[in-house]
């Protein structure tokens, strides 16, 4: 071997032992876009597995819906259509041609002949035992699967997932990146919102991208738009663009306004089938002024499901309004980039402008208590690093006035108890909606319902829970709802049996920063006491209403328990009080009398049989029911229910005018005389 073959020229590295190259390629960064992270990490925002991916898909895409038909004032009116694909229609949209196996050896649910033979033999046991006891007349037990055969993902299935609505609509040019760019859009403001994340439709366009590969499709438009803009668009999700396939203008002909957003992705409708029908009922409790209308289609058309959710009511709670920041409730990073954002240019006016609860007074005491580093009219786009901090510090330790509800938009009693009325017809129900408080600088309201009976509602305690006006299924048991239901309240002391009633229990809570727990926010941890306390005290006014209600019901069953005994003993009585008035009345001497001058009146009636024994009865029973009656008009008069007879009652116009229109109802009618 030569020796010139180790030789190496100067500055040269020698091969394979290079550990300055090595250390160049590990040092280079990657940045990955925030469709990727969000491709890598799709539990995050619900994506867990293609049954939660379809009930997250149907949320995001109705809670858009609703969020944008409210935001122009509109009743909202959506359908979702959900429409199973099976295989070979799939391949036919992809473009792929299908193949017969050829090594069926190679697939999952191959059976070997040995097995099989196992099988068939094992599955001949049990049908002759089977047949001995059906000979000794014994009852035949159902035949067990036997073969399990390996774990296999079995067959995928795909649904085509469409969500039409009658909103605001997307303008033509921004549709690409508002559905196509993750992390951008119009939410991030202090604000009230159904969202958690962000992402709406474009985590099911990501988990559509993943799983089909096929585009999504979306129709829009806008009020007074003679076009519909249609768009069929994927996402890079590696550069985070729109990848746009067609984007074009069609005649509006029906002169719609909304948007409708059709996707097809992998799902599994079996296993979730039950939480997509309570999202949509639950939804239809919190939002009675919306109207529902859901469909299933099955491949086979076996299978299919319709359900509408009627509109019960047109008052919609306002829109909520987004707020500055509460001094109490910010970091760093938020002021810096409120600092960076900022129109004003001293820190005068920054304070008093960009945040909630500093008046010019405490302004100028907040801005003095900063030390003389610090003045009304220095630039705010000056401050250093440490000037901030010491902003921050302040911030922390200084006392200002709680922030006011007024920026959120609560669902409303009103609208509750309809929402519950309407899904659930109990037999009797109670609501309350809590005043606004405050935890770590952010408003919330708490509103709770609870009901007694109704349709399709289980033994025991039944919870509903809902964020922001949205409904949360998953995690239950962790939730402040739950353990605030199930340890906090003592149903006995309120008449309710916790065991056998059926029992339905709502929350809902809003609030500009929900704190949710987990990184799927499904539900609100127990460790906030000020939530917590909110909704014991919320859930036990609706059981303070409920328990007079039931006490009254109790009372009135007593009544009509008490009237039917003495009515049934009323012959008996009456037979027993008109042998004793008859003896007496033999015995009668008018000359010496014993009685007064009623009584002796009595007893010559019933010498002179103008009193009988069925006159008593008659009058028995006529007081019975006449104490009925008299108790039965207390209770009513109580409870707001009555049967009394009413005379149509009438406004009457200052001016005379012609025509009118009459609203009648059980309890009153009102004219409107335009």
């Amino acid at each position: 071997m030569d020796d010139s073959e180790f030789t190496v020229s100067p500055g040269e590295p020698k091969k394979g032992k290079s550990k300055t190259s090595n250390n160049a390629k590990e040092s280079v960064l990657k940045q990955k876009s925030p469709a990727e992270f969000f491709a890598e990490n799709k539990n995050i925002a619900g994506f867990d597995n293609p049954g939660k991916s379809l009930f997250t898909t149907v949320r995001e895409l109705v809670e858009n819906s609703l969020d944008s038909a409210e935001s122009i004032k509109e009743l909202p009116a959506i359908e979702v259509t959900i429409e199973e694909i099976n295989k070979a229609q799939f391949n036919t949209m992809i473009g792929l041609v299908d193949r017969q196996r050829v090594d069926e050896e190679l697939y999952g649910d191959f059976e070997s002949s040995k097995a099989r033979e196992k099988r068939l033999a094992k599955e001949a046991r049990i049908l002759e035992i089977q047949a001995k006891n059906v000979a000794l007349g014994k009852k035949a037990k159902e035949l067990p699967s036997t073969t399990k055969g390996p774990k296999t993902r079995g067959e995928t299935s795909f649904f085509k997932v469409t969500c039409k609505d009658n909103g605001r609509g997307m303008p033509h040019d921004d549709i690409p990146n508002m559905l196509g760019r993750v992390l951008s859009g119009t939410k991030y403001g202090l604000k009230q919102t159904r969202g958690k994340f962000g992402l709406g439709a474009k985590m099911a366009l990501i988990w559509s991208k993943m799983s089909t590969g096929l585009p999504i499709e979306i129709s829009s438009a806008m009020m007074g738009q003679n076009y519909v803009s249609f768009c069929r668009l994927d996402i890079d999700i590696h550069q985070n663009i729109p990848h746009i396939h067609l984007h074009e203008k069609r005649e509006n002909k029906d002169h719609w306004h909304g948007a409708e957003i059709q996707v097809i992705i992998e799902g599994n409708w079996t296993t979730h089938r039950s939480k997509i029908l309570h999202y949509m009922r639950q939804m239809a409790v919190i939002t009675p002024y919306a109207q529902f209308l859901f469909k299933f289609i099955s491949s086979t058309g076996e299978k299919n499901v319709t359900i509408r959710f009627a509109r019960r009511t047109d008052v919609m709670p306002p829109a909520p309004v987004e707020t500055k920041h509460h001094p109490s409730a910010v970091d760093l990073l938020l002021i810096k980039r409120l600092i960076a954002e900022t129109s004003k240019t001293n820190l005068f006016q920054f304070l008093q402008h960009e945040f909630v609860n500093i008046s010019k007074s405490h302004a100028d005491r907040l801005i003095g208590e900063m030390g003389p580093d610090f003045s009304s009219k220095m630039p705010v786009k000056s401050l250093t690093s440490q000037q901030i901090v010491r902003i921050h510090q302040l911030f922390r330790q200084a006392k200002f006035d709680e922030p006011s509800g007024d920026c959120l938009s609560p669902s409303g009693e009103y609208n509750l108890r309809l929402g519950i009325i309407k899904e659930l017809q109990p037999d009797m129900v109670a609501t309350y909606a809590g005043s606004p408080q405050v935890f770590e600088g952010h408003p919330f309201i708490v509103e709770a319902g609870v009901s007694i009976g109704g349709k399709d509602v289980k033994q025991g305690l039944n919870i509903f829970r809902f964020a922001n006006r949205i409904p949360l299924l998953f995690e239950q048991g962790a939730d402040v709802v739950t353990r605030t239901a199930l340890k906090r309240i003592n149903w006995n002391s309120y008449k309710i049996n916790q065991m056998q009633d059926k029992i339905g229990v709502f929350v809902s809570i809003v609030s500009t920063k929900i704190p949710f727990k987990g990184t799927g926010k499904e539900y609100i941890g127990d460790d906030i006491t000020e939530i917590s306390s909110a909704v014991k005290s919320a859930i036990q006014q609706c059981c303070n209403q409920l328990k007079s209600k039931i006490l009254k019901k109790i009372q009135a069953r007593e009544r009509q328990d008490r009237k039917r005994n003495l009515t049934r003993y009323i012959p008996d009585a009456a037979r027993a009080v008109f042998q004793i008035l008859e003896e007496v009345a033999r015995d009668y001497n008018s000359k010496r009398p014993r009685f007064n001058e009623e009584e002796a009146e009595l007893l010559n009636n019933i010498a002179s049989e103008k009193v009988t024994e069925r006159t008593l009865r008659d009058n028995l029973t006529q007081h019975v029911e006449q104490v009925d009656y008299e108790m039965a008009l207390e209770y009513a008069m109580q409870s707001g229910v009555s049967e009394e007879p009413r005379e149509d009652i009438y406004l009457n116009a200052l001016e005379s005018s012609e025509g009118f229109i009459d609203f009648q109802s059980p309890i009153f009618i009102f004219r409107f005389i335009p």
